[in-house]
């Protein structure tokens, strides 16, 4: 990389023009600053603590993928994730040049208050209370997080450097920060004389602990009717790169969009399998519905876009298949004294996997996971990132069907289809994306040269092959996307998440999937529309 800079600076006045010796010498500095990163943080942040976790989860992961041990401190993490708030002192932190950094401050939280840290100032050390403080070298922000955190009122103590080299001792009693960004978001997409209700679910959250606290089918709802105020003509609902989460939720959500019946079917190894019902005979929305996945949209993401499928209430957009997770994990917490009946101990917990769970129709998404009804080809499609790369994945199998009765669509699934890969097949973007990824593909696969400048050849044709890639994934013309009228500055009082709500939105304009994905309830509107005309209900409302 550094000899391909030469050459392309070559003859730039401000460019240094470096011998092969120097640039050597270069090379051998940065990968040494690299692997010397990663030995400080088995060096000083690897205790036996640690270790025994390591240890411990290289067995439990050998029964699947997703039985796990979680010390206390990484359960509360995990439980903090889950609910979208935590008790902190209300900083976005950077991994910086093996330094932890304050990135921004939250408006509001503790640090804010109290006028300290600062962004850009280095946090070197933090101190539980008056107990005695860790040095944070070697570790990474995730490390540093876990110890900011903790219980609501406590003190942290932090020692940070200033800009101007001076140090400082910061003491913060830590405080409830919520972390709204990671919570359920709509936009309208204006499409021709169409508006399109734009969902975005990061993750199947839900606070568990809290009666009043956040539930991601909740708040998916409360978009749902502030999409209908707008008066939208559909919706998307975007799913991609959604791990999962709450079972319940996930049951709930997929209730908004059908009659009452049955969600989802869960089987231990002993039992009958039994069926998650929607009980609420009514429908939140009725209107067309896509539903965007791609190769991590995962469990809880899995069961709704199969439960969409099923009855048919919508039509699933993006890769070949989601990420292929059918099983249904438990925390156990390692006390006896309760009989191993909370999920948190101090002694640690597990997180089990003691369920699979079945599509309505009876098959399993374990290990095959959800097929698109409309695909659209991406970069992640041959890398080995889903379950059924996992040697250890449980295998897929299937059970009898949950009788229900199909939404009646009132389009043709086919012919949705075939308008799409007609989309496809005429779109440079996305030709150029598939053949590049076949291509990358049959390379990832093959023997490398050990002959240098056949290798830098190679390297070369790879760097432009991914270019090109990056190129075409962005829309040279935007589409409109706008948020909701009451939502512009919803961030008004917060510079820093203004400003990444804004670049979220910038980035919508130029999405090549949610693009097509748009099209596509274009295209369910338009078939729609033509069945209600020839049946006499109605003109169509919208000429397509």
């Amino acid at each position: 990389d550094l000899v391909d800079t030469r050459e392309k600076n070559k003859g730039r006045d401000s460019f240094v023009v470096k011998s092969d010796v120097e640039l050597e010498k270069e090379a051998r500095e940065k990968t040494k600053k690299i692997i010397d990163r990663m030995f400080e943080r088995f060096r000083f942040k690897f205790n036996n603590d640690d270790k025994f976790n390591v240890f411990v989860n290289a067995i439990t992961t050998t029964m699947d993928p997703h039985t796990e041990f979680f010390p206390p401190v990484d359960k509360r993490y995990f439980d903090e994730e889950m609910s979208g708030r935590f008790f902190g002192i209300g900083a976005s932190l950077q991994y910086d040049d093996g330094n932890i950094k304050v990135a921004s401050i939250v408006t509001g939280g503790p640090a804010y208050k109290s006028g300290e840290p600062q962004a850009g100032d280095v946090i070197q050390k933090v101190a539980q209370g008056k107990e005695e403080p860790v040095d944070l070298t070697g570790f990474s922000v995730t490390d540093a997080v876990k110890l900011i955190r903790g219980k609501k009122g406590t003190e942290v103590n932090l020692t940070v450097k200033k800009a101007d080299g001076t140090l400082k001792v910061v003491s913060l009693l830590r405080d409830q920060i919520v972390q709204d960004e990671t919570f359920a978001r709509s936009a309208v997409v204006k499409s021709g004389n169409s508006k399109i209700g734009y969902i975005l679910l990061p993750e199947f959250y839900a606070d568990f602990e809290n009666p009043n606290g956040a539930r991601s089918y909740v708040d998916v709802a409360k978009e749902v009717v502030k999409l209908k105020e707008q008066n939208v003509d559909g919706i998307v609902i975007d799913l991609r790169n959604n791990g999962g989460g709450s079972l319940y939720d996930v049951v709930q959500m997929a209730g908004l969009f059908i009659e009452d019946g049955p969600i989802v079917q869960v089987k231990d190894k002993d039992n009958r399998p039994s069926v998650l019902k929607d009980k609420d005979k009514s429908v939140l929305y009725t209107g067309p519905l896509a539903v965007m996945v791609n190769e991590f949209s995962a469990s809880a993401s899995e069961i709704f876009a199969a439960a969409i499928q099923d009855y048919g209430r919508g039509v699933i957009i993006g890769s070949t298949s989601t990420y292929g997770k059918g099983t249904v994990q438990r925390n156990i917490g390692l006390d006896p004294e309760t009989g191993f009946s909370m999920s948190n101990s101090d002694l640690g917990t597990v997180k089990l996997t003691l369920q699979k769970f079945y599509r309505i129709n009876g098959g399993s998404t374990q290990l095959r996971g959800v097929s698109s009804d409309i695909v659209l080809p991406d970069q992640l499609e041959y890398l080995k990132v889903r379950e059924k790369d996992d040697p250890d994945a449980l295998p897929w199998d299937e059970i009898n069907q949950s009788p229900y009765t199909g939404w009646n669509a009132g389009y043709d699934l086919k012919t949705i289809r075939q308008l799409s890969n007609q989309r496809v097949q005429n779109s440079v973007a996305f030709q150029t994306i598939r053949k590049n990824t076949e291509w990358l593909n049959r390379e990832n696969n093959k023997e490398y040269s050990l002959q240098l400048d056949k290798y830098k050849k190679e390297q070369k044709q790879i760097r432009e092959a991914f270019a090109q890639m990056d190129s075409v994934r962005r829309l040279k013309t935007e589409i409109d996307v706008a948020a909701l009228p009451a939502e512009v500055n919803r961030w008004a009082d917060d510079k820093s998440k203004q400003d990444r709500f804004n670049q979220w939105l910038k980035l919508l304009r130029q999405d090549i999937y949610l693009d097509q994905a748009v099209k596509v309830v274009d295209d369910i509107i338009s078939q729609q529309n033509l069945v209600k005309a020839k049946n006499g209900e109605e003109k169509p409302k919208k000429p397509f």
